[in-house]
């Protein structure tokens, strides 16, 4: 009866000793032919170095604080050693593993930097440092391909989000959402951009990103040469997400955002973000200003009213320098608050100059109203206080005009729209006088 064997060897024949033995009988011997091919004559494969050290943990590793590299490659000459790892040569280098793991490589000119989560280094490629006797760094050329590696001052990492990093020429944006922070790397070292007046809000957000998981975007505004970041906790992702910017020109955080992306990157002269594998274009000219993802979305801006902040104040009237379409959307004090909202009066558009009323009714219809006044290419309101009388006051609450408070936020919004042209903000002030409870 014949029986088939399975052989898991090249160039091998069987000796069977036992004719009813099966396949997996003991006493079946495989014999390597040592011949090329097997054939007569042919060349043989000598006896190699074979294994002897049995791996007692053969499982897979990852050394996450590890870089190996591997032979050179070059086109030109048709070298590819891409798939050598030699061990007799020095082609592993490992940075300080009480930093976290590896989260990033960057190349940039000879220098090879490489981000932790807690620190950030830099690598000499095709060169070596050796430090005299004071500690200084001497640097000498070498064959090797990776040399000393360097740590910047400043004990920064990238965290968990290497998608958080971004370059400008010789600048690098990151974050460290473990301490908070959104970081510069450039060629006076790192520095903790998020301090600009913006601590406690990166410190806040961020945090959200550790506790809840989630992801911090980051990329280069080449069209406002800006630095944009998105937040992106997994919880509530729709309403805690934030995006905002960095701005080089005035070291600060200018502007927020509506829009919440995938991922952010810049092409010649344009920005571009990808959302739900779209890819969308910004700055392109539209007709309506910020509609991002096919959405509208009004533009605010939030003032505060802090003159004499030790002075119990009155705030009576709030005013702008702008275009007629702003809205003030609310006013508040650590007392009091405004409820509904303040508009400009409609000017019809052929008529460049406001009209004041000329009756008693048509005064009750305008000036009593709620409503912002044009003077002067500047408006004008009143505050109508729409809080309830507390306790002790005599003449107060929806009676009177004006909120009282040591300090007022005013939010001002508008919409943007085809007709609406550009939203300008000039100035915002109020009318105050002192107070007392």
């Amino acid at each position: 009866m014949a029986t088939t064997l399975g052989i898991k060897y090249y160039n091998t024949y069987v000796l069977r000793k036992d004719s009813n033995a099966g396949a997996g009988n003991v006493n079946n011997w495989f014999v390597e032919e040592s011949r090329i091919k097997g054939d007569f004559n042919k060349p043989f494969a000598g006896i190699s170095p074979r294994a002897y050290v049995i791996s007692e943990s053969p499982a897979q590793q990852i050394l996450g604080n590890s870089i190996i590299y591997s032979g050179i490659f070059n086109s030109r000459t048709g070298i590819n050693e891409t798939n050598q790892f030699s061990v007799a040569n020095d082609i592993t280098r490992t940075v300080d593993p009480s930093k976290g793991t590896i989260q990033k490589l960057y190349a940039e000119d000879t220098n090879l930097i490489i981000f932790q989560e807690r620190k950030v280094n830099r690598a000499l490629i095709d060169k070596d440092a050796i430090y005299t006797a004071e500690g200084q760094p001497v640097t000498t050329s070498t064959n090797l391909v990776i040399g000393q590696i360097q740590p910047y001052a400043g004990e920064f990492g990238i965290s968990t989000n290497p998608e958080s990093f971004a370059v400008y020429g010789y600048r690098k944006y990151f974050s460290d959402a473990n301490k908070g922070s959104i970081m510069r790397l450039s060629q006076d070292g790192l520095t903790e951009i998020s301090n600009y007046g913006m601590y406690d809000y990166f410190r806040d957000n961020l945090a959200r990103v550790i506790n809840d998981g989630g992801e911090i975007k980051g990329g280069w505004d080449i069209h406002n040469k800006v630095y944009t970041v998105s937040i992106q906790p997994t919880v509530n992702k729709s309403t805690q997400s934030r995006t905002l910017t960095f701005d080089e020109t005035v070291l600060g955080w200018p502007s927020f955002f509506s829009y919440i992306p995938n991922y952010m990157f810049s092409l010649g002269s344009k920005f571009y973000t990808i959302y739900e594998g779209d890819i969308w274009e910004h700055y392109s000219g539209a007709v309506n200003r910020a509609n991002f993802y096919g959405t509208d979305n009004n533009s605010s801006v939030t003032t505060i009213f802090n003159t004499n902040p030790s002075l119990v104040k009155t705030f009576k009237t709030v005013n702008y320098e702008g275009g007629s379409n702003w809205t003030l959307e609310s006013l508040t004090t650590n007392e009091d608050q405004m409820i509904g909202d303040i508009t400009v009066t409609p000017i019809p558009p052929a008529i460049d100059v406001y009209t004041a009323p000329t009756s008693l009714t048509d005064f009750e219809n305008d000036y009593l109203k709620n409503t912002f006044k044009p003077k002067e290419d500047k408006y004008f309101a009143n505050i109508v206080n729409t809080s309830a009388a507390a306790s002790g006051e005599v003449v107060w609450g929806n009676d009177m005009t004006g909120l009282k408070g040591f300090f007022a936020t005013a939010k001002f919004s508008a919409a943007n729209t085809a007709t609406s042209g550009t939203n300008e903000l000039f100035s915002v002030s109020t009318e105050f006088v002192e107070s007392s409870y």
